[in-house]
């Protein structure tokens, strides 16, 4: 049986960690090394046998997208640390500085192994008709289409850019792409420098003719080059390199901003002109062209990457073609719940005869839009409150409240400026909801709000009735077909009252009091969670069967990590599924020989947040203590975030959940990775011929239970799916 089975293996035996200090930081694994490891794991998806060609393309392209991200913003913070002369250690100890040190020799690695991976897919590409052609392996043909595709398609949006006196260098914005080109005038030899941004605007694989079934592409680039007489006539290229700017992305607002929705266009203009926080460059750059452009971006060498390949890796998710469905993943289309099916898509009847849960993307996230839609469109609907973090460009929850409130309902949204990458479009909500008459407040200036509500006031004969949906995701309907997530669906009048009193907080700032099934941070989540901790331990002391079960997208803060080692060595089993970052050290004797974590990567992306205590009696039981929460365990999350820890008591939704969802995370072995001691992450092999089960195909062939018309807490399917 393979140790990624955390539901039916034996605890391995612990470790001596003789050279850590188990009392001081080194207990704690770093944060950035983490985050890194769990691009690694992303990575090793693209040459993953198991998983289609154009996926692991995909999975590529993600994995470059993510370290993009996490220099942008984590590596720019650090890097501004060191640059201030900041030597203050991180919890496991290590300095700004000397992260970057450790974080450069990885990410380096990293790199060179992406430009491997496509290498590799590229040849299995080729053998499945999909070429990507150099210049030289153009046909006369191929250079009479792009010559025509060139000047219709490409060459109105060049801007060809001179370096001299006269034109001095011109701003690169963030993830920028350019080549810089030595030229030389033909007729009397006089050189001309200049730069060609590569516009963003066009894809960056131009097709190529084919026969059919067959795909052709030529880069970007190699067409500029291919046209470079059409953009500076009389001149010739005698030399070139392509390189890419990342800025710092992080932003800064005034915390005595008059106008909050003002100040923040004024910080993402300052985003697009942050410095620059890595050069990377095609490999063999002429030297006196690259010291130029080093100079002009203010760039050191240590912060320049040399790329024999393809810069801009992420941009190969262009070549992931619906043409060739052979080459993804296998069609899937979300299940409407039956329950709601039973009632006509009504969605206040479902709720109204029992509380119901939806995992996403396997249950669709329309029902989720339905809710609001509905609650827009019904007479009897007095008042919608709702928070949004993230949302789409087109977002249809937005839709449903302007409607709301144009119907003359009282609608409330919290719209939260702070959303990382997408404070621009959030701020284009909420302009649109305050012309629709809706109530628009932003939270907090210090804390962003990452609770994820909605609240629906109902007149049902002479009361009023509170529905509530709480979720672990964003109110996001694209990302909600690739990330899992939970949707918790109730007319229980506590929770309704518990809304009402976050969002009257959330507004008005006044503190709730006597919330009944709610723990909000940053005020008593944190605490509550530790209690509760405690409490476990407390059993594990009087002999009772002391469990926990966590899944979590990331488990960093330190008060959290040292009370699992308490509980862990009280005697408390603890299994842990966290997909990306883990300070916690698991397995070592004296520390933490009770505790596993394992990451699961795969198909979909896992997102919701899970906790369960066994509360005396163990895991999984129906006395258990379940919660699912809109936060990661980490410092952000607990002491800086209005985020929510929600109690389920319903029966059938507890089965659900610990019985379900959680038993299947802790049961996969297909797709899951066990952390080692010393932090890093190992995918266990399933032996030759042994069943292989992943969570992710059971949730896709097994319905919900709680959305299911009849179904009970008993009703829990066996844990297995079809096998290829």
């Amino acid at each position: 049986m393979t140790q990624a089975d955390f539901l039916k293996s034996p605890l391995p035996a612990a470790v001596e960690m003789p050279d850590l200090d188990l009392t001081g930081p080194g207990r704690f694994y770093n944060r950035e090394l983490s985050w890194l490891g769990f691009n690694w794991r992303v990575l090793e998806e693209a040459e993953n046998p198991r998983v289609p060609l154009l996926e692991r393309l995909r999975f590529l392209s993600i994995s470059a997208t993510n370290l993009d991200e996490f220099y942008t913003v984590r590596v720019a913070g650090l890097r501004e640390l060191a640059h201030a002369g900041n030597a203050t250690p991180a919890d496991d100890g290590l300095t700004p500085a000397e992260q970057l040190v450790l974080i450069d020799e990885d990410a380096r690695k990293l790199l060179a192994e992406q430009q491997r991976m496509l290498g590799d897919l590229r040849k299995e590409m080729q053998d499945e008709g999909i070429c990507i052609v150099s210049r030289d392996d153009l046909t006369d043909a191929d250079r009479t289409s792009l010559a025509t595709d060139f000047l219709e398609q490409v060459f109105p949006v060049l801007s060809p850019l001179a370096i001299d006196p006269a034109h001095p260098f011109p701003f690169i914005a963030n993830m920028g792409y350019c080549l810089a080109l030595q030229l030389e005038r033909t007729k009397d030899r006089r050189p001309l420098q200049a730069l060609l941004p590569i516009p963003a605007q066009i894809d960056r694989f131009m097709p190529l003719p084919a026969e059919d079934g067959q795909f052709r592409f030529i880069l970007l680039e190699d067409v500029l080059l291919l046209h470079i007489d059409s953009l500076f006539p009389g001149y010739a290229v005698k030399d070139h390199f392509g390189f890419r700017v990342l800025r710092d992305s992080d932003l800064e607002v005034e915390e005595e901003a008059e106008d909050l929705v003002r100040e923040f266009e004024v910080a993402l203009k300052r985003r697009r002109r942050g410095e620059v926080v890595r050069l990377t460059t095609s490999a063999n750059a002429p030297k006196a062209l690259r010291k130029i452009v080093m100079r002009e971006l203010h760039v050191d060498e240590d912060e320049v990457i040399e790329l024999d390949g393809i810069i801009g890796i992420a941009d190969v998710a262009q070549l992931v073609m619906d043409a060739r469905p052979d080459l993804l993943w296998p069609s899937f289309t979300p299940r409407i719940p039956e329950r709601v099916q039973d009632h006509d898509g009504h969605m206040f009847d479902a709720i109204t005869q029992k509380d119901m849960l939806l995992h996403h993307p396997y249950e669709t996230f329309d029902m989720v839009v339905r809710f609001l839609n509905q609650a827009a469109a019904d007479p009897d609907v007095v008042a919608i409150k709702q928070t949004l973090y993230r949302t789409s460009r087109n977002s249809p929850i937005v839709e449903a409240l302007c409607a709301a409130a144009e119907e003359g309902k009282s609608v409330t949204a919290l719209v939260e400026l702070k959303a990382r990458f997408d404070e621009a479009a959030n701020i284009r909500q909420s302009r649109r909801l305050e012309r629709s008459g809706a109530h628009v407040v932003y939270g907090f200036l210090d804390w962003k709000t990452h609770a994820k509500i909605s609240q629906v006031v109902r007149r049902e004969g002479t009361k009023l009735v509170t529905y509530t949906h709480w979720g672990t995701g964003n109110y996001h309907p694209i990302t909600a077909k690739i990330y899992t997530d939970l949707s918790f669906f109730t007319c229980d009048a506590a929770l309704g009252r518990d809304a009402a009193k976050l969002f009257n907080y959330l507004s008005g700032y006044a503190m709730p009091a006597g919330l009944e099934n709610l723990y909000i941070s940053p005020h008593s989540l944190k605490s509550g969670m530790l209690d509760l901790i405690e409490a476990e331990i407390e059993h594990a002391r009087k002999g009772k069967p002391a469990q926990i079960w966590l899944k979590l997208n990331s488990l960093i803060e330190p008060d959290m990590i040292d009370a699992l080692y308490r509980a862990s060595q009280a005697g408390v089993k603890i299994d842990c599924v966290i997909r990306g970052i883990c300070g916690l050290r698991p397995g070592i004797k004296g520390l933490s020989e009770n505790i596993r974590v394992k990451s699961i990567i795969g198909r979909f992306l896992e997102h919701s947040r899970i906790i369960c205590f066994g509360n005396g009696y163990g895991l999984p039981h129906k006395k258990a203590r379940v919660f699912i929460s809109s936060a990661d365990w980490m410092g952000r999350n607990l002491n800086r975030r209005v985020e929510t820890g929600v109690e389920i008591h319903n029966a059938t939704v507890k089965a659900q959940i610990v019985s379900q969802i959680m038993a299947a995370n802790l049961a996969d072995t297909a797709q899951s990775w066990v952390m080692e001691p010393d932090g890093h992450f190992t995918r266990h092999p399933v032996p030759e011929g042994q069943f292989a089960f992943s969570c992710h195909r059971f949730f896709m062939e097994y319905p919900s239970l709680s959305g299911r018309g009849s179904a009970g807490a008993a009703d829990v399917p066996k844990l297995t799916h079809t096998d290829d």
